[in-house]
């Protein structure tokens, strides 16, 4: 009777543990389409078995035998994730990234510690927080100030705030060039303006006039500063070598005053000017001042730097997203949502950028898809579904035999 009643609850394990597989097969299936899922394998184990027999050593006259051992059914041994990366889906939006490569996002679960994610659909909030759309965890990294980001590590994680109404302050001119040719022929002055910012963003025209001095190779220059900006005239000169490019000039840097805004004092540079026996072409190329701008829009690099870019044409970076690798990415522990944290198993986050330090890139513009094999996925559905139902026979023929039993 104990041994028939072992064959009942050996094949009920068996039940218990197929159902379990099937239960990791249904899972891993439902997420065919969940960004960033990792799918998982099940690996059984024996459960301990009933020694009947220790088994006997061989002696002079007689041979040895084998212990005899009964297994009493089957268990889960272990269940193991596919770290391996999905495909890329590509979505067009800036903020979406992937990670190709080993490593998980960093989130802030408003509980005071960090989580971890492989899902990059991130998204700013009404406030401007970058955050992990299914989640809502707000992301964790660096960010810039004036354009410079700190030094990356774990002590200096922030959550990363990428407000619409973000401006990027005027900055006022310093140093203005001009470039084009100036008639080795002429006899006449001629003017070239150029459009300059203050501290404020407002603009002002200087008016560069270029003139013959009457010595060969040498041109004079006058810029006259608006009344409103401090008004007043700086002069100098150009000097060209005897092949007609620039050799070297004097005169300079203008000053101005504007009213309610700062000092400032501008440099001009003349080396992208020449005198040719052409037509004169002299202009204002550049100048390096801006009005202030407002952030238009992002762009995310593979090493996870944000750069925004703004209405005044300027760009500046803002932030970098962190990236956490770990010496066993099986060790973490699932908590809902795509995220997981740390586990006695999984070692403690080590916190850096992305590319380095064997940690993956991004992939701006992306979301990275399961990696879920669904062929294989139903091809061990089968293999489940044959290992229950052999067992749920073992259990049918065992109530059978225990009926006999019971008639004797």
């Amino acid at each position: 009777m104990d041994d028939v009643l072992q064959a009942l609850i050996a094949a009920v394990s068996g039940l218990d543990v197929h159902q379990q597989w099937m239960d990791l097969i249904g899972n891993d299936i439902a997420n065919v389409d969940t960004i960033g899922f990792k799918s998982q394998n099940m690996d059984f184990a024996s459960l301990f078995a009933q020694t009947t027999s220790q088994g006997n050593a061989p002696t002079a006259t007689s041979g040895g035998t084998n212990p005899i051992q009964i297994g009493l059914g089957a268990t889960v041994g272990s269940v193991s994730t596919d770290e391996s990366n999905g495909a890329l889906q590509e979505t067009n939006i800036a903020t979406n990234v992937a990670l190709q490569g080993s490593g998980m996002f960093v989130l802030n679960n408003g509980s005071g510690g960090d989580v971890y994610t492989r899902m990059g659909d991130f998204s700013t909030d009404s406030s401007g927080y970058l955050v992990e759309g299914t989640s809502g965890d707000r992301v964790e990294g660096w960010m810039a100030t004036n354009g410079v980001l700190p030094q990356e590590n774990s002590s200096t994680l922030q959550d990363i705030t990428l407000p619409n109404t973000q401006v990027l302050p005027p900055q006022a001119t310093s140093s203005v060039t001009y470039s084009g040719n100036l008639d080795v022929a002429a006899t006449s002055s001629v003017t070239a303006p150029i459009t300059v910012y203050d501290s404020l963003g407002n603009t002002w025209t200087l008016n560069f006039t270029f003139s013959p001095s009457g010595t060969s190779d040498v041109w004079n220059w006058q810029a006259t500063v608006p009344a409103g900006a401090g008004g007043g005239t700086f002069n100098g000169t150009i000097t060209f070598k005897s092949n007609g490019t620039f050799q070297s000039m004097t005169g300079g840097p203008i000053t101005m005053n504007p009213t309610g805004a700062a000092a400032q004092t501008i440099t001009p540079n003349f080396s992208a000017v020449t005198q040719l026996n052409e037509t004169t072409s002299v202009s204002g190329s550049n100048q390096n001042g801006t009005s202030a701008g407002t952030l238009s829009s992002l762009s995310v690099s593979n090493t996870g730097v944000i750069t925004g870019s703004f209405s005044n044409g300027q760009t500046q970076t803002l932030a970098q997203v962190a990236v956490a690798s770990f010496a066993n990415p099986q060790g973490l522990v699932q908590t809902g949502d795509g995220v997981y944290s740390v586990g006695n198993n999984s070692g403690l986050a080590q916190i850096g950028v992305a590319g380095v330090g064997g940690r993956g890139t991004m992939d701006s513009g992306y979301l990275e898809g399961s990696n879920v094999n669904l062929a294989l996925e139903l091809t061990e559905m089968m293999d489940a579904e044959r290992g229950f139902q052999a067992n749920t026979q073992v259990v049918t023929t065992v109530l059978q035999m225990l009926q006999s039993l019971s008639t004797l």
